[in-house]
């Protein structure tokens, strides 16, 4: 019978060939999980895999609303897709805020790394988490909702039209826009979101309070969407319209999801350009306004120097203590104490 565990293994022979095997299964296993484990601990690892599920679920929140809309008649309305995009977006700080920033926007990611606030060897990972999370929503959204949108189309996947379906996934330009006030629209929307950001985050300014942060920034890209949204459907973030135009590609839409205006590109470049200028704007007319507290710990050091007896070079290990000597009081040097550094002593961080 070779190695395996017949019926003698109720036997105390086969007993113990079924414990070996059971503990040479164990010891083939144990190295791969902790080398799994290894891997997943590591923080570009973990930054991606945030990116990712970040990502994942603001898709998945935000593309199920505007289906609703779609192809529902009586359960979805344009604000029900502000509501799925903002509240998805909270969704997504809360699950990757603490790991990644939860940028989930790749013209984000761009503006932290041009800023020099992240390293630009990041920036492959981020961008590919949260491309490869928003491509795997748009599939889920699709399969949720196949059937449905077959019926709205008649089996016909068109991008423009009465019954055009390719809108629930990536954003396109109405009739009423040129593709040049497109672009002007997408920098000056991604622009605002960026400045907004920056005063809810800046401890230096008047932040949004310690755990209301991702309640806040939901709020914000509502309130967005209720205000600027109805000329290019604010998209804001290359990583929220590129993938899953890309999916619609691949599942039937064919290539007029590119060639539809020629629009595909700018949710692509306006909003990297509008998050930069954003950034700048704040920083340049509200952080630099801001006063800084004086760094304290540079000046206390200051003046603890003065009052430190210098020792002579050729003592490597002075005593700690006086033992008693044969010196006489005349000749006994004094020792001052030397006291400790106030623990009201802050250090600035920029």
């Amino acid at each position: 019978m070779g190695s395996e565990c017949t019926w003698a293994s109720f036997l105390p022979t086969g007993l113990g060939c079924c414990s070996r095997s059971t503990r040479n299964s164990k010891m083939v296993s144990s190295p791969v999980v902790t080398k799994m484990q290894a891997i997943m601990q590591k923080e570009m690892v973990r930054e991606f895999l945030a990116e990712f599920m970040s990502t994942y679920v603001m898709m998945v929140f935000g593309l199920g609303s505007v289906a609703h809309m779609v192809l529902g008649e009586k359960f979805g309305s344009y604000l029900s897709v502000n509501l799925g995009f903002g509240f998805g977006v909270t969704m997504g700080v809360h699950m990757a805020g603490n790991i990644s920033g939860a940028h989930m926007n790749a013209a984000l990611t761009f503006t932290n790394c041009a800023l020099g606030r992240m390293s630009w060897k990041k920036f492959p990972v981020y961008i590919l988490g949260q491309f490869l999370g928003s491509f795997l929503a748009s599939a889920t959204i699709y399969c949720l909702f196949y059937s449905a949108i077959i019926q709205f189309s008649g089996g016909h996947l068109t991008v423009t039209g009465p019954t055009a379906t390719a809108g629930i996934f990536a954003t396109y330009l109405p009739e009423h826009m040129t593709l040049w006030r497109g672009f002007l629209d997408e920098v000056i929307v991604t622009g605002i979101l960026q400045l907004c950001l920056f005063a809810i985050m800046d401890k230096e300014n008047n932040p949004a309070l310690q755990g209301t942060q991702a309640l806040v920034i939901g709020i914000l890209i509502v309130v967005i969407g209720l205000s600027l949204g109805m000329n290019t459907g604010y998209a804001m973030n290359p990583s929220r319209d590129l993938p899953p135009r890309f999916f619609t590609f691949i599942a039937g839409w064919g290539i007029q999801v590119f060639r539809a205006r020629d629009w595909w590109w700018v949710p692509v470049v306006a909003p990297l350009l509008g998050a930069y200028l954003g950034a700048i704007v704040y920083l340049v007319f509200i952080g630099s306004s801001i006063p800084r507290r004086p760094q304290i710990l540079e000046n206390s050091m200051k003046y603890e120097d003065r009052r430190i007896p210098v020792l002579p070079k050729t003592m490597s290990n002075p005593p700690t203590t006086l033992t008693p000597v044969s010196v006489s009081p005349a000749n006994r040097p004094s020792v001052r104490t030397v006291p400790p550094l106030s623990d009201s002593i802050h250090l600035e961080h920029f």
